[in-house]
């Protein structure tokens, strides 16, 4: 009988449920009405654009938009956006004028799409055009032609939207107040998406870009085509087409940026003109970046958007950074954020985030409501599972503190004093370290904070532990890797982990016996690659001269982690990570045009004496 009361019971909060959502989609729709409209831009292009504007005529309404490369789909003056099953349903409560706009070149706009377009900062005439002038221009007809707005424009968008959002603040139209880019596309060499510090993050470019770069001659509403994977094993897959000359075969020949990747290897002007912390001066709306502390796509780009926004606007006091134990776009989706993987967070980040920081921004500096964001960066703490508020990022009494790597495998805050030190592996391509120890095709979000007992078990990569902390340490800021290295090649990637390693007697919070072991569990707290080639300039690459002592140095995007008492710091080093990086030939060749037979085996030495004292500088917090 008990089991047919609880079949009940779920049958009927089941219907319950279903009736909310059908009560919030058939309101939508009562209280909203949707307008499609192709909107002029200065030069006659004319962008596809759906409009939601509220039915009530009792006040005025701010406009939210979104410019998306992804589609602003459904098309269809009777077919309405589903706002209403996320928490972007506050907005339409608010009364907002909800807006989406196909970007120039894509899906049911006219013109030529171009990936991450410059900015142009002294335009001349109406054929300079930019991402700005086309939000300038959007602005500019909104509030002409769509009646019962209050005149103030907010504009955000995760990922690539979060680019479009960065070039909306440059806009310079008086009605814009409020921005915020989310996981912003930032600077896609350096740090973001498909280049790290160089490197040539493979995996996500070949599955995003075999798809998403098929051309579109005209208007459509749906894409069709792509470069169909056939595997289960990406490890695999990438190690049977041995070098990226095999991958652009298989990409084919159609796909722009695909090409670009290539011709441009090092940082030129090509890339400097489509990095975006180039242009971020004379910013005017309020500003707040958003990022995930865990985004595999562009946790570089929260972090550094919101360094280059505050260095070269001193007299913006509303420039906000919030960063929370995300994935990509993990917060603005359905997921309440309270795990990554294995790693629990102990609430709910993403509702507290939604309902305590993103809707109160907007409703101040577009509705006058409610109070200004009182902190300059919100940021979670990690191990600690709390949000913090500092007034500057990063905080004040952060201090950088070198802890330095030891000949049996141990870290001290002191120098060695060893004359001669160093430990060696030898990295080869043809058996590369793997990112995961997992069996998969696509790329999982989870290796960021991913257990790395798998690679302390491989001679391809040095493991670095130490002792038990006495007291909590907590990093909040920029991690350094200084190593002072010598190799047996012209050429190498060093890879960088940050890693926590739980006590053996660790488990999570309520965990059922029968999930993952968290017992001497080695979080991966951040990890970068760095090529080496670029230790000394990204423009001029230089060749390694063999067995000579180099010092590599790079940063790794920042953290804000607690290591918690009994808990040990570690810290691995590896030259490949695939096949999340691509392989490095291990000779100063052009990687993008070498031939298999290029590739080589290279003896990595990591020096580690009172000489040449390889170091990882922590930002370590004082309070």
């Amino acid at each position: 009988m008990k089991k047919y009361v609880i079949l009940i019971c779920s049958l009927l909060y089941t219907s319950a449920l279903s009736a909310q959502n059908s009560l919030d989609s058939a309101w939508f729709r009562d209280n909203y009405i949707k307008i499609e409209r192709m909107i002029p831009m200065r030069d006659g292009i004319k962008l596809f654009t759906a409009i939601y504007v509220p039915k009530d005529t009792t006040e005025k309404h701010p406009f939210l938009m979104t410019r998306t490369t992804y589609s602003c789909s459904p098309y269809g003056m009777d077919k309405y956006r589903n706002y209403w099953d996320s928490y972007q349903r506050n907005y339409l409560r608010e009364q907002y004028i909800m807006v989406y706009q196909d970007v120039r070149g894509r899906y049911m706009s006219e013109g030529d799409f171009m990936d991450v377009r410059p900015f142009i900062p002294d335009k001349k005439n109406n054929k300079d055009i930019d991402e700005s002038s086309d939000t300038y221009d959007t602005i500019d007809w909104l509030l002409k032609n769509i009646s019962g707005n209050n005149g103030r424009v907010g504009i955000t968008g995760i990922s690539y939207p979060g680019f479009y959002a960065s070039m909306a603040a440059l806009c310079g139209h008086p009605s814009l107040k409020a921005v915020s880019p989310q996981a912003p596309v930032t600077d896609w060499f350096h740090g973001d998406d498909f280049h790290h510090n160089g490197a040539f993050m493979m995996l996500d470019a070949f599955s995003f870009y075999t798809k998403f770069g098929i051309p579109r001659p005209l208007p459509i509403v749906e894409y069709k085509g792509g470069y169909d994977v056939n595997g289960v094993d990406n490890y695999q897959y990438f190690l049977n087409r041995p070098s990226l000359k095999k991958l652009a075969e298989l990409a084919g020949d159609s796909i722009a940026f695909w090409k670009d990747l290539y011709a441009h290897p090092d940082y030129d002007e090509w890339w400097r003109v489509r990095n975006v912390r180039e242009w971020v001066s004379g910013i005017k709306p309020a500003i707040m970046v958003v990022g995930g502390l865990f985004d595999a796509e562009d946790c570089f780009g929260a972090w550094r958007l919101y360094g280059a926004m505050e260095k070269k606007n001193p007299s913006n006091q509303y420039i906000h950074l919030v960063m929370g134990p995300w994935s990509h776009g993990q917060w603005g989706g359905r997921d309440p954020g309270s795990s990554m993987g294995n790693v629990k967070f102990g609430s709910k980040t993403s509702e507290w985030y939604q309902n305590n920081l993103e809707v109160p921004f907007f409703n101040y500096y577009l509705k006058d409501k409610g109070q200004a964001p009182s902190a300059e960066a919100t940021i979670f703490l990690s191990g600690q599972n709390e949000w913090r508020t500092y007034d500057q990022w990063p905080p004040k009494s952060m201090k950088e503190q070198a802890i330095y790597l030891k000949p049996d495998g141990s870290l001290s805050w002191i120098k060695p004093s060893a004359t001669t030190s160093l430990s060696s592996y030898v990295s080869d391509p043809a058996h590369p370290v793997p990112y995961t120890q997992d069996v998969h095709m696509n790329r999982t979000r989870t290796y960021m904070t991913d257990d790395q007992r798998f690679a302390s078990r491989r001679p391809d990569v040095l493991t670095f532990r130490g002792e038990p902390l006495e007291k909590d340490m907590i990093l909040a800021g920029t991690v350094v890797a200084d190593l002072l290295v010598s190799i047996s090649t012209t050429d190498a990637d060093f890879v960088v982990k940050v890693i926590d390693e739980f006590p053996e007697d660790f488990k999570n919070p309520g965990s059922e016996s029968s999930q993952y072991p968290m017992g001497g569990y080695q979080m991966l707290v951040r990890g970068e690659v760095m090529r080496g080639r670029y230790r000394n300039s990204f423009s001029k690459p230089q060749a390694f001269t063999p067995g000579k002592t180099e010092r590599v140095r790079f940063e790794l995007p920042d953290i804000s982690h607690a290591f918690k008492a009994g808990h040990r710091l570690v810290i691995q080093i590896q030259s490949t990570w695939f096949p999340l990086v691509d392989r490095n030939p291990q000779q100063f060749v052009n990687i993008y045009q070498c031939q298999e037979t290029d590739f080589r085996s290279s003896i990595i030495n990591i020096i580690h004496d009172t000489k040449n004292p390889s170091s990882i500088i922590l930002p370590v917090l004082e309070k």
